[in-house]
């Protein structure tokens, strides 16, 4: 062998290893990039079947073939490559927005037991926001706002980029696009026509996506024919004209303490896990009035909300008309409804608020027609929050007594009073003390670092917050039934009721949205009026007591107390 042919040998071939093999250098690539396409498919998927309510996460919601799914693949398939590109991200931003819209609904559902409303709960974002800061403090409110926001363009980037990738894959692998589609298309198709499930309840050919799409639809057409319907019940009230001298005539002379207690719904006395011992405060509770000469008679409501919206409750019970959206609620505001509160001012009595839960101003004062709203900052008191709860109860009936009922020769009051140590988070509880110990406040210093710090209720034990509730619920009516056995006499009338039921994480899915009302006199012609009524004897209504709509009471109350 020459040396030129020795020098320009090629060189021995060498075994394939991970180093030189072409096809090992791009393997991590497309593990990933197949990796990325799963979960590019899983997340369009959840997407498409995740329910907008925690009841609705079972196993069941995870075994359905999602048409809307197969309608889109379909349409990728056959649009020519720009219009499907513009689809593709049109069809991810839409589909992010909808996980949102799910996302919202299941807080809406777990707080207010509804979905959201697309027109008129905005606002109520805003409400969010004040149970934060009042219940986890202002740093924390703003940073839970920040994460939604965070979530919510995280969601839409995401599902977005899902799609387009999803699309690739369709265009790259067209003709195994067709034979999935096709044939899973013909499995929905049978499941449907079969009803088949796999869980109970839960049919394989799911259409979900596009039924919720659709109620939303029907429900911005409901709620605008709402504003319509509403606007006819505005402009029809029996008692507009009704002179002073004519209105409520058979309560001259009396103080009317009108106090809603929050959260205070049915489910606080027939419960079995909260009955016995809300029952027992008001067995005793009748015991110990009866002792100081009062009686009283107790029947149910249904209240316009559930698990909060107070206001959508103290509006409907005072205008008598029946406000379960955030519409209704402005519509009223903006009118000259004759409320009760007015009726009491038309028929001479001193109207005042006494606010503990208003911490900024209120414009809805002037429309609820108050001589005065003592709001949070001008009760007087020095003491801790206690979570959401700007004071105890006791001190806010201590400040109604002081600031008017205790003034020599006062004009006869009629007061509305939302008490405020029942609302969520029902934790830190304060202690019914001596009423002379009151003072400013200062004394509930210590109580308000006892119990579990409020922002526990997002994780501390459902049974514990049921036992918070019901523990809440037994200071609020102690605190009412001690003023009432301390304060009361021949000239006082007290009416406390609910406003509305807790959340379902209290009462669990698909609680009624009654609540108590009671009405507490010593004065034996005042319950000598409502006779007629058929409300029973006592502080608690037993199983067949009235139901009344919330927005019946005006009108009765009014009627029955008329000339």
């Amino acid at each position: 062998m020459s040396l030129f042919t020795r020098l320009h040998r090629p060189p021995a071939p060498q075994p394939a290893t991970v180093e030189n093999d072409p096809a090992a250098d791009g393997r991590p690539r497309r593990i990933a990039a197949g990796v990325a396409t799963a979960l590019a498919g899983l997340l369009v998927f959840l997407a498409l079947v995740v329910p907008n309510e925690l009841g609705g996460l079972t196993p069941g919601a995870f075994v359905r073939i999602p048409v809307e799914g197969l309608l889109g693949a379909a349409l990728l398939l056959v649009l020519p490559g720009r219009a499907r590109r513009v689809v593709a991200v049109l069809a991810g931003v839409l589909l992010g927005l909808l996980t949102i819209l799910k996302i919202v609904d299941v807080g809406f559902f777990a707080v207010l037991g509804r979905p959201f409303d697309l027109l008129f709960d905005w606002s109520l974002l805003r409400a969010a926001m004040d149970f934060l800061t009042g219940s986890i403090g202002r740093v924390g409110a703003i940073g839970a706002a920040v994460a939604a926001a965070v979530l919510a363009a995280a969601v839409l980037i995401l599902l977005t980029l899902a799609v387009r990738r999803l699309t690739r894959l369709v265009v790259r692998r067209r003709t195994a696009t067709i034979r999935a589609v096709a044939m899973l298309t013909a499995v929905w198709v049978v499941c449907a026509v079969l009803g088949a499930q796999i869980v109970p309840n839960v049919p394989v050919a799911a259409h979900s996506a596009a039924a919720l799409v659709a109620g939303r639809v029907g429900q911005v057409r409901a709620s605008l024919q709402d504003q319509r319907t509403f606007a006819a019940e505005l402009a029809t009230d029996a008692f507009r004209d009704t002179p002073g001298d004519e209105l409520l005539t058979a309560l001259r002379g009396k103080d009317v303490a009108l106090a809603f207690v929050e959260t205070y719904g049915r489910d606080a006395i027939e419960d079995p896990e909260f009955a016995s011992q809300v029952g027992a405060v008001l067995e005793a509770g009748d015991r110990r009035l009866g002792a100081a000469g009062f009686a009283s008679r107790s029947a149910f409501l249904t209240s316009p909300t559930t698990g909060g919206g107070s206001w959508l409750a103290h509006s409907t019970l005072l205008s008598g008309l029946w406000i379960d959206n955030q519409q209704r609620y402005h519509d009223l505001e903006a009118s000259d409804r004759l409320t009760l509160t007015r009726a009491f001012g038309r028929a001479g009595w001193r109207t005042v608020g006494i606010m503990p839960g208003v911490t900024s101003p209120w414009p809805q004062a002037a429309f609820y027609g108050y001589d005065r709203v003592y709001d949070s900052t001008h009760l007087g008191y020095h003491g801790p929050n206690f979570s959401w709860a700007t004071m105890p109860d006791q001190y806010t009936l201590s400040a109604f007594e002081r600031l008017e009922r205790a003034k020599a020769g006062h004009t006869p009051v009629m007061a509305e009073i939302p008490l405020v140590s029942s609302h969520a988070p029902w934790a830190p509880i304060p202690r019914l003390i001596d009423w002379a110990d009151v003072g400013d406040g200062s004394v509930f210093d210590s109580m308000a670092a006892e119990g579990a710090p409020p922002e526990a209720i997002l994780t501390r034990d459902p049974d514990r917050v049921r036992t918070d509730y019901r523990r809440s619920i037994e200071y609020s009516l102690n605190s009412l039934i001690s003023y009432v056995e301390t304060y009361g006499d021949d000239d006082l009338v007290l009416i406390f009721l609910g406003d509305h039921q807790p959340a379902p994480v209290v009462t669990g899915e698909n609680a009624s949205r009654d609540v108590p009302i009671t009405i507490v006199a010593r004065d034996p012609a005042v319950l000598d009026r409502i006779s007629g009524w058929g409300w029973q004897e006592g502080l608690k209504p037993g199983p067949q007591a009235p139901v009344w709509g919330m927005d019946d009471f005006r009108d009765r109350f009014l009627t029955t107390f008329g000339p």
